[in-house]
């Protein structure tokens, strides 16, 4: 009775180890990544009235500054080791009567001064260092046109 508890007690080890190598890790990044929120966007209206955007007319892009800093990155001499990203929201934060009725979000981002259009909830990779980002955000009306109001949204800027 004796050998089985220890041929018992070996193999639940062995399945324990087992169990433990085979399990996937992360690393913990050590160090900070601050965002500074600099100017606020401005949404216009297209002349149908369906969609608001800052590319639209008038327009103009949301600012940050991040500073992305990682002492592991920085001794294995890593490059990617935060990443950032612009989600849309799922609603105004504040809107008139039916103004929040039928309305899809789309955001994207610029990272320092690039041209390309980052999609918002696609994370890009960033280096250690401050990056200055821009942030644009389109509601869409489908069906139907937005009722006259005020409206405000609101993109939130992840350092991850």
């Amino acid at each position: 009775m004796k050998r089985k508890r220890s041929e018992n007690s070996s193999a639940l080890l062995a399945l324990a180890v087992l169990a433990c190598f085979s399990l996937p890790t992360q690393a913990a990044i050590i160090g900070t990544c601050t965002i500074v929120i600099g100017a606020s966007g401005t949404m216009k209206p297209n002349p149908a009235i369906n969609i608001f955007g800052s590319k639209q007319a008038g327009g103009s892009s949301a600012g940050a500054s991040i500073t992305a800093n990682s002492t592991l990155c920085s001794i294995l001499n890593l490059l990617d080791c935060y990443s950032v990203s612009t989600p849309a929201p799922v609603a105004f934060t504040s809107a008139p009567s039916g103004g929040d009725t039928n309305v899809s979000f789309a955001s994207v981002f610029r990272l320092d001064g690039s041209g390309l259009d980052i999609p918002g909830s696609s994370a890009q990779k960033l280096t250690n260092g401050t990056h200055t980002i821009q942030v644009d955000l389109t509601a869409t009306k489908s069906p139907g046109i937005f009722p006259a109001g005020n409206y405000q949204a609101e993109v939130t800027v992840r350092c991850e």
